[in-house]
């Protein structure tokens, strides 16, 4: 067996078994600390707690059936300058009366190095603030509990006018926009080197009683994310579960190295606007073993819906997501709508999606600007389990007020301009998709500015024989498809290697207006 160590903390660290299995080990294996055994999983990321500062450690696995074992590994703890229990500050952990004053108060006088202990108990507050340099612990057994109180939150808002003239301070964000939104539970804006980690939850305790109901109305503001990250450095979620998020759950935005690592990312399939992880014109992303289950798409990723992505320029970039799972949702990983500011290199390997409404999407239009380039999507290594459509890019997607117009959905070549989006260099190979129900996948560019460089090789799709008619894309128009073949429309350079298709209606593939097809 092989493994590496991904992150490490003053108390915690985080393996990741390397090999080809998606999500879970081939067999369950034991972690042996010191020569010790110290758990067992059958997971490929697995986080090691209750760990000293400061301190060196040896580490291997041993496989349970082979009885195979890794080499041994050494590793130090980070140091940690002093522990202040939330408790000592008033916390009272009951669940009955608000605890933000001594929650805020310990983060706030954390040194440089230190850690903030949330012990078992249930703490209810309102939006808390983070502070660079600390790490935030919540064990196991706690709960971060968010008031369902409107009035708690304070308002971020979207967009304030600078004293020395040089550009607009921006707080707030709604859907890839500058505007007024509610504090999440956790907020970061330009922190740096943080950590939140430990087994407990943190909860936003949305429901349709408050949050989620009248979604797409705002009230006094729009809805609060439930940790949200803006021009922040170095941060690492790490093994939480973070649940019932009032709408975008994680949602970092202009931010730099982020790790993303073993979570539990938990809300409602019918919860509206309830994405797992979101990040936005944001640099150097790892989202590596999240288990996701949500209302929206799992991963989606953004760089503002016009106003922005073209004022700022900001691509979100260098994205890696290994070993996730992905359950229900509307997208496993996705790119867009908002990328007004361009999307570049994003790679996923060896995840599994099960029964999301599609598995890779990229979704954009008209309108997105012709910064809004996404180039360089690669994905291998994937199941896909009851998804509807496997693969989507759609440049005519349909949402918004102004996305049922004409200019969008019209499938005339219209004049490239600043408003042209561009989508190029999208390479898929090694997938399994089984029990899909709509069409094995659909692509259909612009006119205009067709998609450029699409490989797919080494992937097998069949049908569920009970599977039910449904839409493919968001898109204006388009009629309803059962076990449909791979449509591909408007592109140019499409390779397409090994591609089986089983229990479909019709021909496999469907091409219209495909320059320089290898098939």
């Amino acid at each position: 067996m092989k493994f590496e160590i991904i992150s490490i903390t003053s108390r915690t660290a985080t393996i990741e078994v390397v090999g080809d299995e998606c999500v879970f080990a081939k067999h369950p294996f034991e972690i042996y600390i010191n020569g010790s055994l110290s758990g067992k999983s059958n997971r490929n990321v697995t986080t090691i707690s209750e760990l000293e500062p400061s301190t060196e450690y040896e580490i291997y696995i041993k496989d349970t059936q082979t009885l195979s074992h890794s080499g041994v590994k050494v590793f130090k703890t980070e140091y940690e300058s002093v522990t202040l229990n939330v408790k000592d500050f008033g916390a009272t952990g009951t669940g009955e009366k608000h605890d933000t004053a001594s929650l805020q108060a310990a983060i706030m006088s954390c040194p440089p190095s230190g850690r903030v202990l949330i012990p078992e108990g249930t703490y209810l507050t309102a939006p808390l603030y983070l502070k660079s340099n600390i790490t935030l612990e919540i064990q196991k057994g706690a709960k971060l509990l968010g008031s369902n109180v409107r009035e708690d939150y304070p308002i971020l808002p979207g967009t304030t006018k600078t004293t020395d003239g040089k550009d607009e301070f921006y707080l707030g964000s709604w859907e890839g926009d500058p505007m007024d939104c509610f504090a999440s539970l956790l907020t970061g804006i330009g922190v740096n080197n943080v950590k939140i980690i430990g087994k407990g939850i943190i909860d936003g305790n949305a429901s349709f009683d408050n949050w989620w109901k009248d979604a797409k109305k705002k009230r006094v503001a729009w809805r609060p994310r439930l940790i949200f990250i803006k021009n922040c450095r170095d941060i690492l979620i790490e093994e939480v579960t973070v649940q019932n998020s009032p709408s975008w759950t994680i949602h970092p935005m202009f931010s730099q190295n982020l790790q993303l690592i073993n979570l539990k990312v938990i809300n409602p399939k019918d919860s509206p606007n309830t994405d797992g992880i979101n990040p936005e014109s944001c640099q150097n992303v790892k989202i590596i073993g999240v288990d996701f289950s949500v209302g929206d798409d799992c991963i989606a990723i953004k760089s503002g819906k016009l106003y922005l992505g073209q004022r700022l320029k900001i691509a979100s970039q260098d994205i890696m997501i290994r070993n996730c799972h992905m359950k229900f949702g509307h997208g496993g990983i996705v790119i867009g709508s908002e990328m007004a500011g361009g999307v570049k290199n994003v790679s996923a390997i060896r995840c599994i999606f099960e029964e999301t409404d599609r598995g890779i999407r990229i979704k954009t239009r008209r309108g997105r600007g012709k910064d809004g380039v996404i180039n360089g999507i690669n994905a291998e290594n994937i199941v896909m389990k009851k998804v509807l459509t496997p693969f989507v890019i759609n440049t005519f997607y349909f949402c918004d007020p102004d996305g049922k117009t004409e200019y969008v959905w019209s499938k005339e070549k219209l004049p490239v301009d600043e408003r042209t989006p561009v989508v190029k260099n999208v390479y898929l190979k090694n997938m399994i998709c089984e029990d899909c129900e709509v069409a094995a996948g659909f692509i259909y560019g612009l006119p205009e500015c067709k998609i450029e460089n699409i490989i797919l090789e080494d992937i097998k799709v069949s049908f569920a024989l009970d599977a039910k008619e449904g839409y493919p894309a968001m898109m204006s128009h388009l009629d309803k498809q059962l076990r449909a073949g791979f449509f591909i429309g408007n592109a140019k350079n499409v390779k397409i290697k090994n591609f089986t298709v089983e229990n479909g209606m019709g021909e496999p593939f469907i091409f219209s207006e495909v320059e320089a097809l290898s098939y």
